[in-house]
């Protein structure tokens, strides 16, 4: 899903001890995710799409990899992505179909979607345990939160089965080139009020 914060914003949250806004991820963790991204683009470019699906996959478990040795873990967003790009990518080889490929995207955000569905049916907020440690929310918060990445996931799964469907490849390959990070970002920013007004107040010591 945003890396841009404002100064005062930052200031706030180390006067007042509270957590108003997404966690910023590191140059690292960013790097891990982005690579592998960069490199198929690179080889759709240069080779086309199946090309481009085998490299990604390599890349991706690369990135899991390097992940384990530079952050100590591997989050489950990055594990999950992997494998779905594993399975997808071996459905484009054995049947020489880069249709399963173009998949990928629609299976990973519904998975997301479900997995927080049935998190918050159940009575556990999976978001809280992803970012307990950097946002201090009521139970309030967590569930509209988890309801509005619901509804985030299933419309990019949407977005992309209407596109690749109907697009050329090349539009679908901008599309998940250059769109849905933007658009993770943006999403990540419009939660910040949202965020603000169930934020509960630590305590301090004075």
């Amino acid at each position: 899903m945003s890396d841009v914060r404002n100064t005062a914003n930052d200031a706030t949250r180390r006067e007042d001890g509270d957590s108003n806004t997404p966690p910023q991820p590191s140059p690292i963790k960013l790097a891990i995710e982005l690579v592998p991204l960069l490199l198929f683009g690179v080889a759709w470019a240069l080779y086309g799409l199946k090309t481009a699906t085998g490299v990604l996959m390599v890349a991706s478990v690369l990135s899991v990899i390097a992940a384990w040795f530079l952050l100590g873990h591997v989050t489950p967003m990055l594990a999950t992505t992997t494998g779905v790009v594993l399975f997808f990518g071996a459905l484009t080889f054995a049947y020489d179909d880069t249709r399963f490929f173009k998949m990928k995207p629609t299976a990973v955000n519904l998975l997301f979607a479900l997995v927080l569905g049935i998190g918050l049916l159940t009575g556990r907020p999976l978001l809280k345990k992803l970012l307990g440690e950097a946002l201090n929310l009521t139970a309030e918060g967590w569930r509209l939160l988890t309801i509005r990445w619901i509804a985030f996931f299933i419309s990019l799964a949407v977005a992309n089965e209407i596109i690749w469907r109907t697009q050329s490849e090349t539009f679908w390959v901008n599309f998940k080139l250059f769109a849905i990070l933007p658009l993770t970002f943006a999403f990540m920013i419009a939660q910040v009020g949202l965020i603000k007004r169930h934020t509960v107040a630590k305590s301090r010591v004075e």
